[in-house]
């Protein structure tokens, strides 16, 4: 059975984004995928990189015990789905912490003869499902860094899986119509991950 850690990230569960992520666990769930549904909120995530962290940041193994749970988790996946809002051109600060304290040297990452290697070669197929508020042009005038997060740094940590990056732009100014279209995308791209 294929095995989904759906990282979710919003605080509010009637937000749109709670919409997207309940489509996307249910989607999956259909399918027959077993998932992993970690909402980082409700699970009371501390997405801090304490002192102590730091220091020890790249003494492996002993790194991931703050952490193991989740890296566990990570490990135990065939696919990642990432969802989350856009605030502030990046991620909320509870999923930049969890990329912070978990995706650690040993993990996400190997240093090898002098350079990086990908760490998390278990996941073939990463997925972000997100929503921005600004549009599009502005994203891009400003480097879209979730974007380019997700589809250049996770994407290689994950030993350069299939990739999906389904995104809503202006959600604040999209129709009702505009949003159900959203939802459908979002479940035909969980169909086909």
């Amino acid at each position: 059975m294929t095995r989904a850690l759906v990282l979710y990230a919003h605080p509010v569960p009637e937000s749109f984004n709670a919409a997207v992520h309940t489509t996307v666990v249910d989607t999956l769930t259909a399918r027959g995928w077993e998932v992993d549904d970690c909402d980082l909120n409700a699970e009371g995530f501390f997405p801090v990189l304490t002192e102590l962290e730091r220091r020890g940041y790249h003494d492996q193994p002993a790194n991931i015990e703050p952490v193991k749970d989740y890296v566990d988790r990570v490990r135990a996946c065939d696919a990642l789905v990432m969802v989350f809002p856009v605030w502030n051109f990046g991620y909320p600060a509870i999923l930049k912490g969890f990329l912070d304290r978990v995706f650690l040297p040993g993990v996400s990452f190997k240093l090898q003869d002098g350079g990086v290697r990908p760490g998390l070669t278990n996941i073939k197929k990463l997925a972000a499902c997100t929503t921005y508020g600004g549009t599009r042009f502005r994203a891009m005038m400003n480097g879209d860094p979730p974007r380019k997060c997700v589809t250049r740094a996770v994407w290689y940590a994950c030993g350069m899986p299939k990739k999906r990056y389904v995104a809503l732009y202006d959600m604040n100014n999209n129709t009702d119509t505009q949003l159900t279209a959203h939802l459908d995308r979002v479940k035909s791209e969980m169909e086909r991950l």
